[in-house]
This record gives structure tokens, C-alpha cells and sequence, in this order.
């Protein structure tokens, strides 16, 4: 018998007794404040800001997420989201090294009135005129009346400009209909497509995230499992895929774990999942990211870890394969 409920309740209660215990956050302070280079979809390498804000939980429970732990138990209040915007923008746009690309990733959905209220949205957009391009977060099942609210306040902004262009993330995570049943996102491929289609309806860019060595799969399709993702994140006109190595550490991944059905990737499955998938994209014009963050706890070679960080930072941002890297230490295994 599997240790993993079937029930949407039993599966809640499965994430939630499993929690490490909460931190408690300032709901009108940011959790971080990060710049980094990403290629473009125009092409050209721009400086992107990423705001991690701090507001309410998101109300799905998915088993991998650890994100929990940068929200609050309670309504993100009137003002908070507004405010740190602001903060993050003043303090990380220089005048000689301009950010042009803002991420504003909530640790669950932007267009959830509760973790983002709508009453922010005007104010919000104040802070992001004259960006190009503004990326937020949602569950697929958000997408609608609000994003188009939130665009008309990013047009409103504008003063004469053009408003920044809006790109939603979305995890799609993995297309193995057994593990994206389990992953408990109470939702289906079909719901994607749909919401990735209103989306481009709306004239709006779609970033598609997927899971690297996502549970329920097992080893030998994971591969598989990943390339057909991708297939999925094309026709839904993905602007830019990012592959996200599946953590552990939210208490019911090592559940799963220890049962047999979650193997925590090592940097080498990133590093192939990456490859794979610059090929699958080629001439697509979807960008394809590996998430370098918190590498090193993939890595089983410290000797080797920053190469292999450069490297894959170099494909990031040139779209295409880099030669593997040696290492004397590991002799080159899992190197590539």
C-alpha cells in the first residue's frame, strides 16, 4: 500500500504534518532582492532584477513545494506588495547599470487577490514604468479577469511609454499523467493549454517551468518524460522554459524518498536535462534556463562545482551546448 494518499484532503494533510516549523515574515519587506543576466527574447543579454515578495501562502499544496516558507499565514495587507516593489527597484537599479526586466515571484500566484491584492495593481505599475519587460507567477486556474487588470494598470502607468511587456510563469512541471496527478496541482495538461491560449490572446508571453527528476517518475523515463514536457511547452508558444532541479527539504519529499519515490537529482541530471533541451528547441525560438540557484546542493564534487556552474551560466545565456567539463577529482564523471 502506497504511503501517499489518493484524496485532495488526505494529500493536504500529507504536505502540511510534514512541515519544518514556519518562519515568521514581515509581510512589507521583500524575502531577497537578486540581479542577474538572462538572454532576452529579443536576444540581447539584459539585467534582470528577481523580487522574492513576501505575502500570503499560496492555497495549493503541492508535495514539492517548499516556497511555504517565504509567505505569510495571514491576507498580504493593502500596500505591502506596492511598497516593497518600490524599495527593491530603488535600491537595485543603478544609473550606470539599469535593470530593464523585473521578475516578481510571490511563492505562489500574483493573480491571487490574497497574496497580491488588486487594489496594489495601480501602484505597482507605478514602480515598473519603463521597464521592458515585467514576469510574474500564477496557477494556470488564475489566469483571467485579473490579468487583464493588471495589464490595463501597466498600460495606465505608462505616462507616454510604452508600458513594460507581461510574462507570466507557469509550472507545468511534468506531463507524466501519473506524477502530475500526484504532485497534487489539482490540474490537468488540457488546463495549461487553456490558460497558456488566454494568455496569448491577451498578447501576453508565457514561461513555462519544469521539474528535474520530478517524483512519481521513475529513472529510466525521466528523460523521456522531460523531452515530451517540452513538446507540451512548445505548442503552448513558450516564450522561455526554465528547469527546475526537484528539492527536497519541505519534509514530504523525504517522505517520498524514503519510500522510494522521489531520487534527489544530482547536478549531472540538470546538467544532460539541459543539453536535451536546447536540442529539443532549436530553431523553436523558445529560450531553454537551467535554475542555478542553490547549486551546490546537486553537486557531488566540490572540486569541479564552479566550472560547472560557469558552464552551464554560459549556455544560459548563449543558447546552445558548451563542452563538458574535466574534473581529476571525479575523472570527469557526471561532469557533462
Amino acid at each position: 500500500m502506497s504511503i501517499y494518499p489518493a484524496a485532495a484532503a488526505d494529500r493536504d494533510r500529507f504536505v502540511l504534518d510534514r512541515r519544518p516549523p514556519r518562519t515568521i515574515h514581515d509581510p512589507w519587506r521583500a524575502h531577497a532582492v537578486l540581479a542577474e543576466e538572462e538572454r532576452s527574447a529579443e536576444g540581447v543579454i539584459a539585467r534582470v532584477a528577481t523580487v522574492f515578495l513576501t505575502g500570503r501562502e499560496c492555497p495549493w499544496r503541492c508535495v514539492m513545494c517548499d516556497l511555504w516558507q517565504h509567505t505569510t499565514v495571514d491576507d498580504t495587507p493593502a500596500g505591502a506588495i506596492a511598497s516593497q516593489v518600490a524599495v527593491a527597484r530603488h535600491a537595485i537599479d543603478l544609473p550606470d547599470h539599469p535593470v530593464t526586466v523585473m521578475k516578481l515571484y510571490n511563492a505562489g500566484s500574483f493573480f491571487d487577490p490574497r497574496a497580491v491584492p488588486e487594489g496594489d495593481y495601480d501602484a505597482v505599475a507605478q514602480h515598473l514604468a519603463g521597464l521592458t519587460r515585467v514576469i510574474v507567477e500564477s496557477h494556470p486556474a488564475l489566469i483571467g479577469a485579473r490579468t487583464r487588470r493588471f495589464l490595463d494598470a501597466l498600460r495606465r502607468a505608462g505616462e507616454n511609454r510604452p508600458p513594460p511587456h507581461l510574462e507570466v510563469a507557469m509550472g507545468l512541471e511534468t506531463v507524466h499523467p501519473e506524477a502530475l496527478d500526484r504532485l497534487h496541482k489539482r490540474m490537468s495538461i488540457e488546463a495549461f493549454r487553456g490558460a497558456a491560449g488566454h494568455l496569448s490572446e491577451l498578447g501576453v508571453a508565457v514561461r513555462v517551468f519544469l521539474l528535474v527528476s520530478p517524483p512519481f517518475v521513475p529513472r529510466e523515463q525521466q528523460d523521456e518524460g522531460l523531452l515530451r514536457s517540452i513538446d507540451v511547452a512548445l505548442t503552448c508558444r513558450a516564450s522561455a522554459i526554465s528547469l527546475i532541479p526537484t528539492r527536497s527539504g519541505n519534509g514530504a519529499m523525504e517522505t517520498l524518498a524514503d519510500a522510494g519515490l522521489f531520487l534527489r537529482p544530482q547536478l549531472a541530471d540538470l546538467e544532460r536535462s539541459l543539453s536535451m533541451a536546447l536540442a529539443r528547441v532549436t530553431g523553436s525560438g523558445t529560450r531553454v534556463f537551467a535554475d542555478l540557484w542553490d547549486l551546490a546542493v546537486f553537486a557531488d564534487c566540490r572540486h569541479c562545482l564552479e566550472a560547472r556552474r560557469s558552464r552551464l551560466h554560459t549556455m544560459n545565456l548563449e543558447q546552445r551546448a558548451q563542452p563538458p567539463v574535466g574534473c581529476t577529482h571525479c575523472e570527469g564523471g557526471g561532469c557533462r
